[in-house]
Formats: C-alpha cells, sequence, structure tokens
C-alpha cells in the first residue's frame, strides 16, 4: 500500500502575520499573507490567520465580531513583571478565518510599522517615517497571544507559517516555553523571510529586556546574535524551516557577498548547516484583471496577453487628462505630463528609498532628460524626505515641463491607473528578495525594468521585460534607451513582449502553482518534528 504524503494530513494552518490584503498593507507580506492563505483554502485546509487590530482599523465597520472572551498575556519588562489585556474580533474572509488581536498597544498606532505625521505633530519624539519604538513589544504580544488563543481554543495545529522578524521567534516558543512546549508537540513551524536587509529582521540590543518579555531562556537569547543583538531569524532556525520569497535572494544569501546586506545572515545560517530555501511568490492574475476594467477603476477593457491594446491607449489618454485637471486627496503633485501616445512613458510605484534604488534613478533621468530622446516618467509613492524632495525639484523645472510627474503619496486606484498607462515600468532595487510589482506591470502590459537580482531575475532580458546587470544609474539609463529605442523602431517586438510576458505568469507563476511548494514546505517542517 502506498504510503500517504504527509502533506495530505497537514489540514490545519495557523498563519501569524502584521499584514493582510484588504485589512492592513504596508507590502508584499500583505499579498502574500491573503492569497498564501487563500489558495491553502482552495484545497480543503482549514487556515486561520492572525493580526493586529491597529489604530486606523475599525473593526466593527469591517465586519467582525467581537470574541466573548478577553484574557492576559505575560508581557514582563526587566525587573517589572508585567500582563497587557487582548480582546480579539473574528471573521471569515474568502474562506479564511481572520482573527484581529485588539490591545492598547496597537490602538495607538497610526501605521502599521512607522510614525505618521499626526503623530509628529502631538508628540515630536515619534518622528514621521522612524519605526514604532515599541516594535519588539508589538511583535512579542502578537506571537503570545496567537499561542494563547490557540490553547483557549483547543487548537494544535499542524503547521503554523510565521511571516517575516515580526513573528519569528514563535518557533523558540514552542519549543522553548514552558508553558507552550507539551501542547504543542505535535505543531511545525515555518519562517518566511520577506527582507533580510539592514533593519527588517527586528532584532533588539537590549537583552536583558529581550528575555523578560519573550519568556525565552538566556541560552537562546545570547546563542542567537547578529551583530551583537538578538536576532529573529537566528532564533528559528533551529526550531523550524526557513524560506525566502523567491529561489535566487535564497541563493544570493547563501552563495554571494550580497549576504553583507543583510549583517550575513545568510552565511551565519549556512555554518549552523541550515539551509535556506527559496520559493518565488505567486500572483493571482484575477486580482489585476485588465479585461474586467471597471474592477481596477480603469475606463477601458484590454488584454496583453492577446495582443487587444486598444484599451490600453484609453487608460492612458484619461489618466494623464485626470492629472491635468484633479486634484487627488492624500497626493501631492508635481511637474506636468504632456498627453502624446508616441512617447513611451516610463513609471515607478513605490517607496523612494535605496532600497528601490532611486539613488541610481535620479542620476539617470537627469541625464535623461537633459537628452533630445523622446520619452516620458510618472512616478508615484512617498518615501526618503531628500528623494522626495530632488524628484520634486526634477519635475518642476521648466525645461521639464510636460515630460516628468511626481505623484507624492498613495492611492490603489490611481496605482492601477498609472500601471496600465505605462509602457515600461522601473525597478531598480539594489537587492529585491521577490518584487510583485513586475508580475502586476507585466498583466498590464507594461513591461518592467529591472536591475537582475534577487527575485527580479524572473524577468527575462528582450523576452518578458528588460534587465540590466550592474547596479550603476549608467547600466539603468543604458536600459531605459535601449527600451526606447525598441519602442520605436520595433514597436511589433514590444508587442510580442507584453504578450510573452502576460502569458507566463499564468503558467508558471499562479498562487495555485506555487501553493504545492509551501505543502512541500510544511512536510519538511512536519518531519523535524521525528
Amino acid at each position: 500500500m502506498a504510503k500517504k504524503s504527509q502533506s495530505q494530513g497537514i489540514n490545519n494552518i495557523w498563519m501569524l502575520t502584521r499584514e493582510y490584503d484588504s485589512l492592513a498593507g504596508a507590502g508584499g507580506v500583505k499579498d502574500v499573507s491573503r492569497q498564501l492563505a487563500e489558495a491553502l483554502v482552495r484545497l480543503k485546509k482549514s487556515v486561520t490567520v492572525i493580526l493586529p487590530c491597529y489604530g486606523f482599523m475599525d473593526p466593527k465597520k469591517l465586519g467582525f465580531t467581537r470574541q466573548p472572551f478577553a484574557f492576559e498575556v505575560d508581557m514582563n519588562y526587566t525587573a517589572e513583571d508585567r500582563r497587557e489585556k487582548v480582546t480579539l474580533w473574528q471573521k471569515t474572509l474568502h474562506g479564511v478565518v481572520v482573527y484581529l488581536v485588539d490591545a492598547d498597544r496597537y490602538r495607538e498606532k497610526k501605521s502599521i510599522y512607522t510614525y505618521t505625521a499626526e503623530d509628529e505633530a502631538s508628540n515630536p519624539y515619534q518622528i514621521r517615517g522612524n519605526g514604532h519604538f515599541d516594535y519588539f513589544a508589538m511583535n512579542v504580544l502578537l506571537q503570545k497571544t496567537a499561542l494563547d488563543l490557540m490553547i483557549i481554543l483547543a487548537q494544535k495545529p499542524d503547521i503554523i507559517h510565521c511571516q517575516d522578524g515580526h513573528t519569528a521567534i514563535l518557533p523558540a516558543m514552542l519549543r522553548e516555553g514552558t508553558g507552550y512546549r507539551h501542547y504543542f508537540s505535535t505543531t511545525a513551524a515555518v519562517v518566511t523571510i520577506h527582507n533580510a536587509g539592514h533593519g527588517h529582521h527586528q532584532e533588539v540590543r537590549d537583552l536583558p529586556f529581550a528575555r523578560a518579555i519573550s519568556g525565552l531562556p538566556y541560552n537562546i537569547i545570547y546563542n542567537n546574535l547578529l551583530a551583537g543583538s538578538f536576532d529573529p531569524f537566528l532564533a528559528a532556525s533551529a526550531f523550524a524551516v526557513l524560506n525566502t520569497v523567491s529561489e535566487n535572494y535564497a541563493r544570493e544569501l547563501r552563495e554571494t557577498d550580497d549576504d553583507a546586506l543583510t549583517g550575513w545572515l545568510g552565511h551565519r545560517l549556512m555554518t549552523r548547516g541550515i539551509r535556506l530555501e527559496g520559493i518565488t511568490n505567486g500572483f493571482n492574475p484575477e486580482d489585476f484583471d485588465t479585461t474586467r476594467p471597471k474592477a481596477l477603476g480603469l475606463p477601458a477593457a484590454y488584454n496583453p496577453a492577446t495582443g487587444d491594446l486598444a484599451g490600453k491607449k484609453a487608460c492612458r489618454h484619461n489618466l494623464l487628462q485626470a492629472l491635468a485637471q484633479q486634484r487627488h486627496k492624500g497626493i501631492n503633485r508635481s511637474g506636468t505630463l504632456v498627453d502624446d501616445p508616441n512617447k513611451p512613458l516610463f513609471t515607478l510605484i513605490g517607496r523612494l528609498t535605496p532600497q528601490k534604488g532611486v539613488d541610481i534613478l535620479l542620476p539617470a533621468l537627469e541625464t535623461l532628460l537633459q537628452s533630445d530622446c523622446e520619452f516620458q516618467v510618472l512616478i508615484l509613492g512617498s518615501g526618503a524626505k531628500d528623494f522626495e524632495q530632488s524628484l520634486s525639484s526634477l519635475a518642476k523645472k521648466n525645461e521639464n515641463e510636460g515630460r516628468i510627474c511626481l505623484l507624492l503619496g498613495y492611492d490603489s486606484l490611481i496605482a492601477n491607473q498609472v500601471y496600465a498607462a505605462g509602457d515600461f515600468f522601473l525597478i531598480p532595487s539594489k537587492y529585491e528578495p521577490c518584487g510583485l510589482t513586475d508580475y502586476i506591470a507585466q498583466l498590464a502590459g507594461n513591461l518592467p525594468i529591472v536591475h537582475h537580482v534577487g527575485g527580479l531575475v524572473k524577468v527575462e532580458d528582450g523576452v518578458t521585460g528588460f534587465a540590466f546587470k550592474d547596479y550603476s544609474s549608467a547600466a539603468l539609463l543604458a536600459a531605459m534607451l535601449h527600451a526606447v529605442t525598441v519602442f520605436k523602431e520595433a514597436p511589433e517586438e514590444i508587442l510580442n513582449m507584453q504578450e510573452a510576458a502576460a502569458k507566463r505568469i499564468r503558467q508558471k507563476y499562479t498562487w495555485d502553482k506555487v501553493v504545492q511548494r509551501y505543502l512541500a514546505l510544511y512536510e519538511k517542517a512536519r518531519n523535524m518534528l521525528h
């Protein structure tokens, strides 16, 4: 008789995350959390997700129901025994049971990870854009609440899937916490590293505090230091299967000097004999289906996969007309664009930070704008103040009128319209664990121009987009000039690339395909228990 696959016995999955699409989002974590959860539900798995109830969320309006219990969680400080009260809200979304953790610590937060302008106005020490001072306590409270809730509900999950460093000490708690190790003896853990870059580990330098609030033994704290700080990813490595969000990012962290950008986390894991797995994120094409324009806020339908792009021209025309006439709440516009479909439109949507390559983008744009090359640029996002100011100054220059427009801020409908309007989508990231914007751009017929690093290697140069290897303004500039040349001299090549890009996502990168790789990872984690 054939042995039953371990993954068939994996039915009860809990997921911890600080983000969840449609509820609280700041980056790719929100998309992976929701889309993976829903893909698992489609395979008839029981999936429960737990995340904080932040101050900007109204659980009642979101349709959540307050649960008929509340409890206290041990949250000791150094030399001070403490507890914090939590209540829970619950709702089933597309088959996924979602819990929101309601606590004072979360309610006072107006943003997921950083302080807002409103925070700064009321407290000058809470500087806009800086991370919350109590980030580690926020993370610990979520993890302890999740474990306590499972016990209260008599749940013993087959797998607990921890999203990023915010939830990465839970596997150590499972095995080393006196109140947890026996109850969860049959529960395995997986930790997905979304970003291993400096400042993204959720590490803490105050070791006595880390010991007190986490409840972990001293040896776990002191044996998992990276550059002198307690590192959640290192702490997880002995108790969970670790993966990153693309095969190539995992390889870079294991095998290349790019691991310096993580503080050498990948190499430290290697010395421990830990293999960092890589699973490239999936995407649900129906979430950006240009044949259903109303759902995306687009004026016309089109389909890059079939070469039907007439509606795309209408999308560009409408957006440029709207930018000239309208003011959007929360969006600060600098510069204008002339409505000329013969000029290729470069677009960028995202955080204006060094990681996203804005430091090499600025000189490339300055050089390009001084040339006779006819093109346009539209940027939507926000980030470092110096980058915002430099891009704004560039857009406001008289000689650049009609050629470059900067939209400071973010709006999901405007983002959809920018994706649809663009010919080329700039992703010059210094490093990129996976990248999801390239998927959306390709489904929109907006060909990515990427730094060939991390997960961005899934864009094939000359086939599904354009790529450059050296991280420099000169290399980015050359790729942009090449794209303009192809646009003007070989439009049929652009059409072929648009079709190939949109088709490849459906063939290779849908979540219904990627979820199988996570089930194999869950099976590996379960085998660690034996």
